[in-house]
């Protein structure tokens, strides 16, 4: 299979992976112009830039594309290995790397009035919009029509139906303690970027009791948001979707959540 038709399937099931591919190559050097090779997120690869130093260097480049979401221009001498080049043949390459992550995703779970709200925004926001209930007529086209894809299952199936990873954001909208103990575990055992519940702050401090005893470590808890969103003193399913959906966008692009507006400075009498 070639490299083009490995990203086209990457793409279609919904993964990620950094496209490494040498756009200059001078002198000696083991590689030409134009080849290319895939990295994934665990190392693993398909194809190659060159061996050796260099690629190992390109597969570490490339998993910290992935992580950031930034492509890199690596450039490589071939000179003199004690001074960190990474080999003697004489040349000189410069290797672009561009990662390809999957679509962001949001998976809402809970397909109440405020899960629709949120998938409703967030399918406006450019998500791609998941929706699962365990209610049979929740999670159907005409509850909630923005969202790209719909479930009827229990929470702790939803790993085996979709792809979870770091561009993965959930939020929990569900009806209660007893839902999210038995669901959770699974949710936390995957590489969401983000998971959040909804409730009261004594609702998820029961809820992580719970889960406590089920064995569920204290740095798994501590990934969940909750009471998930910002404080805006929101009431309705709309405004509470739009606190939800701002702490997801301070997530995703590294905010302060301070108001931006500019204050007047207080003059002092001496």
């Amino acid at each position: 299979m070639g490299i083009f038709q490995r990203l086209a399937e990457i793409e279609e099931q919904g993964g990620g992976a950094a496209l490494a591919t040498v756009i200059r190559a001078t002198g000696s050097v083991p590689r030409h112009e134009g080849t290319k090779m895939i990295v994934y997120s665990d190392g693993s690869f398909e194809g190659t830039v060159g061996g050796g130093k260099l690629e190992d260097e390109v597969i570490k480049a490339a998993q910290a594309a992935l992580q950031t979401g930034k492509p890199q221009l690596l450039n490589y001498n071939f000179q003199d290995p004690e001074r960190g080049d990474v080999g003697v043949c004489g040349g000189e390459m410069e290797v672009f790397v561009e990662p390809l992550r999957p679509p962001k995703t949001l998976l809402v779970v809970g397909a109440g009035h405020v899960g629709q709200a949120v998938a409703h925004l967030g399918h406006w926001l450019g998500f791609y919009v998941v929706v699962s209930d365990d209610r049979e007529g929740f999670a159907v086209p005409e509850a909630v029509p923005a969202a790209d894809e719909l479930f009827t299952c229990e929470m702790k199936a939803l790993p085996e139906k979709i792809n979870i990873g770091p561009q993965t954001y959930i939020v929990l909208t569900t009806r209660g303690v007893t839902i999210d103990a038995e669901g959770l575990p699974a949710l936390l055992n995957s590489g969401a970027g983000y998971i959040g519940v909804i409730g009261s702050r004594r609702r998820w401090e029961t809820t992580s009791k719970e889960l406590q005893q089920r064995g569920v470590e204290a740095g798994q808890l501590a990934r969940v948001h909750s009471p998930t969103g910002l404080e805006l003193n929101a009431e309705t399913p709309e405004e509470i979707a739009v606190s939800i959906l701002a702490e997801i966008i301070l997530q995703m692009r590294g905010g302060s959540g301070n108001s931006m507006a500019h204050r007047a400075r207080e003059h002092r009498k001496e």
